[in-house]
């Protein structure tokens, strides 16, 4: 017999093992090894069971055991020792309290999903399991970061395949109680609960969960409450399920709903309001229209609560094509936004703001990425190359400005060690360089043997063959109900043998099947007695997209060929357990996107932090950080006719460099025509002593690089501060910098079209040389504007072939005393040369030259 409902029952924990309780109760022990070990202790099947989870794991132990660990002295102090390291690891003084200047009170991080831990599956891929890398290394470096996100009941689907290999999905319902969450309560012990108005007098609520994440505090919202119908309840059941208007209510809670919940909190715990409002990515749009409709509430105009709200306002894109962009029916968006959920907001204003370039205002689709850009006067991308595409892709936004002024800067992703290094690693570094600390261990040192590593790496690669056979075995049976699973699954993968890895998501650019170009070379590949070759596959397909589970479905049929099935797997099911597993599991980390279609794509990062070498196109952060000693580089084939020639050539290029270069680095080179001995012969210990020289560098100088302390320092240098030094100025003094620079913007914009530059005149050169001195004069019509309203500018550089100026130098005309507008440039190098003059605004309170999108240039 089904039960009709179901919840979850905490454990009661003996009194002398409380510190077990507050050691549970904060995420830190996600990615705090001591922690986990003091748990596993207990119990160490039990805990495997529970994916390492405490809070699951502490009611299924035997109260009996936990009554033995209660009376053994040693425990309960080794216990303590972990609680009282915790209770420090929140109190202490971290790198941000010992940065000196200006720094933000509090930053707000708004996101639709967070991968945190498989206990708390609130993460479909990559966005989530950056922004919750995001907040761990925030947390251990001590930036003031409070999070906000939704709750969703089903989180992101669990993963099958049929036996004719077609992707299904089930929603495994989760039960709050049972996690690591605890209900914002008022010192009444009530609940909290915001509200936002919807369309026909009707309203949607949701109570707020709270997580602790080391030092960092996340919100979610919950709308699974008795005070909403059932259609309401389930608007967070599933992350990005439903269709289009679901979605939007999803996002007018995050971003609405969110920024109310942050205040409940605010008020409840003491804390400051934030000075800064990060959103990753624009599905939390809407918590500029929140925020602009308190400040009209406290006497702001809307173009001035516009400028405050952008002061102090991050944005970061991780989308490489529009098609991956939120965009929704205007006519669906003018329903909800309403006078009733935002008071003091004109609805046309606030559609205005995702209004897309160039198109009819009353037709255009509301983009959620474009509004964001409006509301957040700071924005990245998430590596050099996706800030390029980005700002190409966004620099209809700022017209007539170049693609390097679009005021789009990048970051480059980086990935939180502590989490994603396997321990056997970190116990290595600790064992031979004297530190926990293995993303920056000095692995170039002698005082870590070559042998040492390498059986490491075998340990790590073991494991991870006996884990997959594990999950063969699991989803054969889930097939084949009564049936056990096939003696060949018993012996597939092997721990002697290269382990490629490729898992992500699988939308169609990913080109999961890259591999399978030619199916026969593959399997020679494969099947070598020799020098064989594995690969372990795993993703996920939107439940929307057919495209993309025809891929799955043709690789998993490859993978069910007798010949190959023990050397290629497809194993169901991804997730951040899996991983753990995964990536320290691989010797080589495959990803062949269509270059330049990848955002930063992570994974290989994670792989490297496990000394596993990249074979990657050249894209994401691969593109700036891809050498020698760290993996390979597939050619990327941009002069192909077509997708498919593109391909073709792509695939040829992946098996080129299998059998010629990683295969026989990782066994031995044959002899050569001369019979002299290759490069890569094994040593005396069968040690592969040049594969094991470039994991020592990868985990020596490339590691460093790659980690999300060093991505939340530049967050912090580069785009926090400036956006709390910002915002600070705009309001300070009842916000009178945003009220000028709201009415000085208003007058420009009025006058703009009235700005010309009509002669510009140059002298000085006769025969032009390097070194010698270009004079320029112009004069310009200023259409009732101020000189200290504008820059006039000399913009010169190398004249390419279209006549545009490249590497351009940027020089500001000082206005002379007869009138018009004089400056001097340096001839510094030869060849073709070009050179206009243009007029910006200019204002104190500017970031940007290209801010207000305006700019009247020499014609």
């Amino acid at each position: 017999m089904k039960s009709i409902r179901k919840f979850t029952v905490r454990a009661v924990v003996p009194a002398r093992l409380t510190a077990l309780e507050e050691l549970a109760a904060n995420l830190r022990w996600a990615w705090h090894e001591p922690t986990r070990r003091l748990f596993e202790h207990i119990d160490p099947d039990a805990w495997a069971r529970s994916e390492r989870d405490p809070v699951t794991f502490l009611g299924e132990v035997d109260p009996a055991r936990l009554d033995a660990l209660a009376a053994d002295d040693d425990y309960v102090g080794w216990a303590e020792r972990e609680r009282d390291g915790l209770r420090r690891y929140l109190e202490e003084p971290r790198w941000y309290q010992g940065l000196e200047g200006d720094k933000p009170g509090l930053v707000a991080y708004f996101s639709p999903e967070y991968g945190i831990t498989a206990a708390l599956p609130q993460y479909s891929g990559g966005l989530g399991i950056l922004a919750g890398d995001h907040l761990k290394a925030a947390s251990d470096l001590g930036v003031p970061i409070v999070a906000v996100g939704l709750f969703y009941k089903a989180g992101y689907f669990a993963q099958s395949i049929s036996s004719d290999g077609w992707q299904q999905e089930r929603y495994p319902l989760q039960d709050p109680d049972g996690l690591p969450l605890t209900v914002l309560r008022r010192a009444d012990g009530s609940a909290v609960q915001v509200s936002l108005a919807l369309p026909d007098g009707a309203t949607l609520n949701a109570r707020v969960w709270r997580a602790a994440v080391g030092r960092v505090e996340l919100l979610l919202l919950d709308t699974d409450v008795p005070a909403n119908d059932d259609e309401h309840r389930a608007i967070t059941d599933r992350l990005y399920g439903g269709g289009s208007e679901h979605r939007l209510l999803q996002e007018l809670l995050l971003g609405i709903g969110g920024v109310r919940a942050l205040r409940a909190w605010a008020e409840l715990v003491g804390a400051p309001a934030p000075d800064v409002f990060h959103m990753n990515e624009g599905h939390a749009g809407f918590l500029g229209l929140e925020r602009i409709s308190a400040y009209i509430g406290e006497g702001l105009a809307f173009g001035e609560a516009l400028q405050l709200v952008r002061a102090g306002t991050v944005f970061t894109t991780h989308t490489p094509v529009p098609a991956g962009i939120d965009r929704f029916d205007r006519a669906l968006v003018e329903r909800y936004v309403t006078a009733e959920l935002l008071p003091g907001v004109e609805p046309d204003a606030a559609l205005a703001l995702g209004v897309e370039p160039g198109a009819d205002p009353a037709t255009s689709a509301f983009n959620m990425a474009v509004m964001g850009l409006r509301l957040a006067g700071h924005a990245n991308g998430v590596s050099e190359l996706h800030g390029r595409v980005s700002r190409r892709m966004f620099g209809d936004l700022w017209p007539g400005f170049d693609a390097d002024e679009v005021p789009i800067t990048s970051i480059t992703n980086g990935v939180h060690a502590p989490t994603w290094t396997d321990p056997a690693l970190t116990a290595l570094a600790e064992r031979t360089l004297g530190t926990d600390d293995s993303e920056h261990a000095d692995w170039l040192s002698s005082a870590v043997g070559d042998a040492e590593l390498w059986s490491v790496k075998r340990e790590m690669r073991t494991r991870l063959v006996d884990d997959a056979r594990r999950r063969l075995a699991a989803s054969f049976v889930e097939q084949h109900p009564g049936a056990a699973a096939p003696e060949w699954i018993s012996r597939a993968l092997d721990p002697e043998t290269l382990t490629i890895g490729f898992a992500r998501r699988v939308p169609t650019y990913k080109r999961l099947t890259l591999m399978l170009q030619d199916p026969d070379r593959l399997e020679a590949i494969l099947t070598d007695p020799d020098r064989p070759v594995q690969f372990v596959i795993a993703g996920k397909s939107h439940p929307a997209d057919d495209e993309g589970k025809r891929l799955i479905q043709r690789l998993v049929q490859f993978a069910a060929k007798p010949e190959v099935r023990d050397r290629f797997v497809f194993l169901p099911d991804y997730d951040m357990a899996m991983a753990e597993t995964l990536y320290p599991g691989c010797d080589v980390w495959l990803n062949n996107p269509l270059r330049p279609l990848e955002a930063c794509g992570t994974s290989g990062m994670k792989a490297a932090m496990n000394a596993a070498l990249n074979l990657s196109i050249l894209d994401g952060w691969w593109a700036e950080y891809a050498g020698d000693d760290f993996g390979w580089v597939i050619p990327s084939a941009d002069a192909a006719g077509d997708a498919a020639e593109r391909d073709a050539r792509e695939a040829a290029a992946l098996y080129d460099l299998l059998e010629h270069h990683i295969v026989p680095a990782f066994y031995d080179r044959p002899a050569d025509a001369d019979g002299q001995a290759g490069y890569f012969e094994r040593d005396a210990d069968r040690v592969p002593v040049e594969w094991v020289r470039m994991l020592r560098t990868t985990l020596g100088r490339l590691v460093p690089e790659l980690g999300a302390d060093r991505m939340v320092r530049e967050y912090v240098e580069r785009l926090y501060r400036h956006a709390g030094t910002t915002f600070d100025r705009v309001r300070a003094d009842d916000a009178r910098g945003a009220r000028e620079f709201a009415a000085w913007a208003a007058r420009v914009r009025s006058a703009w079209p009235e700005v010309k530059v009509l002669h510009v005149e140059s002298g000085g050169l006769d025969q032009p040389a390097v070194g010698d001195e270009l004079h320029v004069r112009a004069e310009v019509e200023l259409g009732g504007l101020d000189a200290t309203d504008v820059a006039v500018e000399l913009v010169s550089g190398r004249s390419l072939a279209d006549d545009s100026i490249g590497e351009p130098v940027r020089t500001t005309l000082a206005l002379a005393a007869g009138g018009g507008y004089e400056g001097v440039v340096t001839l510094d190098r030869a060849g073709a040369f070009g050179y206009s003059v243009r007029v910006v605004p200019s204002h104190p309170l500017m970031t940007n030259p290209a801010e207000l999108g305006l700019v009247a240039v020499a014609s």
